[in-house]
């Protein structure tokens, strides 16, 4: 009986061993598809401008974290993202199409390319 509970304790371990395995090397083809990308935004007149903008762009599946700079005539925007679940293309539709802060018809904001 003793030889059997060893070999079902060995096969237990190689059997957690492989899973172990197998989630580093899924990490780090997460890890791979991160991309981080800077975004230069004209048209923000104020704070509320930038949280509004940030806000809308952390909405889209795929983004990672999105970091801010003070507004100005050109504000910041550091992003981390997943290009396989987001792209750029939609970034900018999210930035451009972000309602004004005087008027939310305007679509003031622009992106630098």
């Amino acid at each position: 009986m003793k030889p059997y509970v060893n070999i079902v304790a060995a096969i237990l371990l190689l059997i957690l061993a492989n899973k172990t395995g197998n989630a580093q090397s899924t990490n780090t083809q997460i890890a791979d598809t991160v991309k981080s990308t800077t975004f230069k935004v004209r048209g923000i007149t104020c704070a509320n401008d930038v949280k509004t903008i940030a806000g809308n762009i952390e909405k889209l599946s795929g983004i990672i974290n999105c970091k801010a700079d003070k507004p100005g005539a050109t504000t910041n925007f550091e992003l981390k993202f997943n290009p396989a679940r987001v792209t750029e293309n939609e970034i900018v539709a999210a930035i451009e199409n972000t309602g004004g802060c005087q008027n939310p018809n305007d679509r003031p904001y622009k992106v630098k390319q």
